[in-house]
């Protein structure tokens, strides 16, 4: 699998879910709606009050599951960050596109946005007699 290919499978995807770590070192997931772009970074937007964001903020190292479905699946590691400026409007419109209710979102007083940049992923597919496993490391 190639960067581009791995791009293809995940740009239709909706949702993921997403890990991160607590200050004391707990385990926590959120379902987040994403968008991603040409550089395969993921983007979505959180309440600044919720659990996830505190966790991002304190540590910005993240894990995401992409897809289910089919028997197909990418593991996606990568640091995340909170993008301002003219880079946040590029992302939200990327975002606005998909997520009709973003601009809705947008108004509410607790809303942050992060960006994640990838770092390594893994796309696995269980749905012939052999797996195709393919570990591609991205920054």
């Amino acid at each position: 699998m190639t960067r581009e290919e791995l791009l293809r499978f995940v740009r239709p995807i909706e949702h993921a879910v997403l890990g991160t770590v607590t200050a004391d070192e707990r385990p926590e997931a959120a379902v987040v709606g994403i968008v991603v772009t040409e550089e395969l970074e993921l983007f979505f937007d959180t309440s600044n009050v919720s659990r996830k964001c505190v966790n991002l903020r304190a540590n910005p190292h993240v894990a995401f599951v992409i897809g289910w479905d089919d028997s197909q699946t990418v593991q996606y590691e990568g640091v995340a960050d909170e993008p301002a400026g003219d880079e946040l409007q590029r992302l939200k419109q990327l975002y606005f596109a998909r997520f009709k209710e973003g601009p809705t979102r947008e108004q509410w007083p607790d809303i942050t946005y992060f960006r994640v940049r990838p770092r390594w992923a893994r796309y696995s597919d269980f749905r012939g007699v052999e797996p195709k496993i393919v570990e591609l490391t991205l920054g």
